[in-house]
């Protein structure tokens, strides 16, 4: 992903999106941010009626302005649906890049999935992303992003690796493949509609499980490679490409975490968690749709082993916490603690269906992770919560704090994670990649879909939930 500006907001300026006309019944405080609805990529009278509903319960105005901005924002401004060919096909951009990532496209439109009982054509804008991340898996599995052209060359094609017209870049990603199962998974369980999942998705399935034993790298490193001449660190791989040694026992390598920055320890423990849930998933779907037992088989014993290679290598001792989850190991002995916001990560393993909350090592890790013992948690005058490497020391980012809400059980915690991400939005009205945790207003991405879609869908789950806690 391209590094990150930072953003110096002054009042509205600055949030990547066009600026409607403030009506004469409009409270100044909270002026029209949200892009003017004739210049709206995609409309949905369910999600409408939906933040109605919520500004309507909601006493606190600047949430509900909030909600009614960042909840609809993958919709307005990020979507380029067409439903008229022969299948519904759907290009998802991130915002300020002009690229698909299978994990944030996935991400983006999640939040809308209980709505689509009520809006037919919403449920087919998102048969169409699932039908475009097959494609996209088809014309490489170990991509990361995607352009809508399949004969686009981009920005990082000098990458040493095998770069294709096509792609955006060519990290190679656990989660990356784990998201559309994710999705397939989910759309099929409230639709029961099949039609996405036809010979091709199948196939992008197989070629999912191929390229994950391919990383498991029992034999040798595989065919994936990747070298960036960079000035950062973190967009490069060592060892000519393949990564630092690990020994092989059954864990999935990923060169990169889902933040898109390099792995230290191959073996990334959410990536992997991710990955059983999503194989399982898989073997499920390819059993009772295609009625392949034997295909269902394979992608369960691959679930299995990962699972069990897990229970012996992703626990560590720690002096101050007992038992916790590395973020990542190489099957050596060594292992990394710490945690990074983008998801999959270890606060966010109960979002994901990989873990309970009420899991004792994952509370465990919790109480470790959201505090100065994780050197990426940071604690300032605007907020707390937990960073990464991709920016840098002392900046928040908004996805841990909603994550963080979202996989809380004590409502305290849940209050304090909303009027955090209220205060953090440094007067544009948006949630953004990361904020300083000293100064709301020095922000990195005025337009991250991702960030804003997933707060909307943290505020709608707490009012259905929660009611109380708005009050």
């Amino acid at each position: 992903m391209k590094r990150s500006t930072f953003i110096k907001s002054t009042a509205l300026l600055g949030t990547g999106l066009m600026i409607g006309k403030i009506p004469a019944f409009a409270n100044p405080d909270f002026p029209v941010v949200r892009v003017n609805p004739g210049e709206r990529k995609f409309s949905s009278k369910v999600i409408e009626d939906s933040i109605l509903e919520f500004q309507s319960a909601i006493k606190d105005k600047e949430l509900g302005w909030l909600f009614g901005n960042c909840f609809p924002n993958t919709l307005d401004t990020t979507v380029t649906y067409n439903g008229k060919g022969e299948k519904p096909d759907t290009y998802v951009i991130t915002g300020d890049i002009d690229a698909m990532w299978l994990r944030d496209s996935t991400a983006q439109v999640w939040p809308y999935l209980d709505f689509i009982k009520k809006d037919k054509t919403l449920q087919q804008l998102i048969a169409g992303v699932i039908n475009r991340q097959a494609v996209c898996i088809l014309r490489d599995p170990y991509a990361n992003a995607f352009y809508d052209d399949a004969n686009k060359t981009g920005e990082w094609k000098t990458d040493e690796t095998d770069m294709k017209p096509g792609l955006h870049e060519r990290k190679w990603e656990i989660d990356s493949l784990c998201y559309p199962i994710r999705l397939a998974h989910r759309y099929w369980q409230l639709t029961g509609d099949t039609t996405p999942f036809d010979a091709k998705w199948k196939e992008a399935i197989m070629l999912t499980l191929k390229t994950f034993k391919e990383q498991q790298r029992k034999k040798d490193n595989g065919p994936y490679h990747f070298q960036r001449k960079t000035s950062w660190a973190t967009d490069g791989v060592p060892m000519g490409g393949y990564g630092y040694p690990v020994k092989p026992v059954g864990l999935i390598c990923s060169a990169f975490r889902p933040s898109d920055d390099a792995t230290i320890y191959s073996f990334l423990i959410p990536s992997n968690f991710f990955a059983v849930v999503s194989l399982k998933q898989a073997a499920k779907m390819v059993e009772k749709i295609s009625g392949d037992k034997a295909a269902a088989a394979e992608l369960t014993a691959l679930a299995v082993e990962v699972e069990n290679a897990l229970k012996v290598h992703a626990v560590v001792d720690s002096k101050e916490f007992g038992k916790v989850y590395a973020y990542e190991v190489n099957g050596y002995g060594s292992y990394n603690l710490m945690d990074d916001a983008n998801v999959p990560s270890l606060l966010g393993l109960p979002y994901l269906d990989a873990l309970p909350v009420s899991d004792p090592v994952y509370q465990n890790t919790r109480k470790m992770l959201l505090s100065l013992n994780n050197p990426f948690f940071f604690k300032g005058k605007a907020g707390e919560g937990i960073g990464g490497p991709h920016i840098g020391l002392d900046m928040i980012w908004p996805l841990g704090i909603i994550i963080r809400g979202l996989t809380s059980n004590n409502d305290k915690e849940i209050k304090s994670c909303i009027d955090m991400l209220k205060k953090s939005h440094g007067g544009t009205g948006f949630m953004h990649e990361s904020f300083h945790k000293d100064d709301p207003t020095k922000f990195t991405r005025s337009w991250f879909a991702w960030a804003n879609t997933l707060f909307g869908e943290f505020l709608w789950e707490t009012y259905k939930a929660k009611p109380q806690l708005f009050s």
